[in-house]
């Protein structure tokens, strides 16, 4: 008798390790996809950027170190590889593109421009495509994180080495309003 307690004890434990184990395979997954759909929504805005500029140019020649600001921010953009370092790249890409947006009325040629109201409102809709994304993300991270900390849960994941997942966040300049002297 005591034998069998012992054998369903250990098939409850052992049934429980991989129902868990399971889980945290599944929402490890459901990160990484929610990570590689903002990826991609990133990318499409990184793509927008060099005809924006071009249109920006034509308009804006003596403008070259906003534009230069812009291409520097596209390029550390792209290089990123760590979910920190492509944090860091899309905060300054967003911070550079509000400039580009706030030199543009300057110019009101430029605002009435077809090309540059177009590139503009696609834009726009890939950042807000990029905030849904990053919202979706952040969900799933909180919920995996939350499985990771929570009691018994926390036990399978420092056995099989699962951590927290970092949240994506904006940076504090970001926040701000862009100010543009001249």
């Amino acid at each position: 008798m005591f034998l069998y307690i012992v054998l369903g004890i250990v098939a409850v434990a052992g049934l429980f390790l991989m129902v868990d184990y399971n889980s945290f395979i599944k929402l490890r997954n459901i990160v990484e996809e929610a990570f590689s759909t903002m990826d991609v929504f990133m990318k499409k805005r990184v793509d927008l950027i060099p005809n924006l500029v071009e249109t920006v140019k034509g308009y804006a020649r003596h403008e070259s170190e906003t534009l230069e600001k812009v291409i520097e921010a596209r390029n550390l953009a792209m290089r990123s590889q760590t979910i920190s370092e492509k944090q860091a790249g899309e905060n300054q890409l967003t911070g550079t593109l509000k400039s580009l947006f706030a030199l543009s009325e300057s110019y009101p040629e430029l605002k009435a421009d077809s090309q540059f109201l177009d590139l503009q409102q696609q834009l726009q809709r890939v950042e807000e495509d990029i905030a849904n994304a990053r919202k979706y993300y952040n969900a799933v991270v909180k919920s995996f994180n939350t499985k990771v900390e929570s009691f018994p849960s926390n036990f399978v994941a420092r056995l099989f080495g699962f951590r927290r997942k970092e949240f994506f966040t904006i940076a504090e300049a970001e926040r701000a309003n862009v100010e543009v002297k001249f």
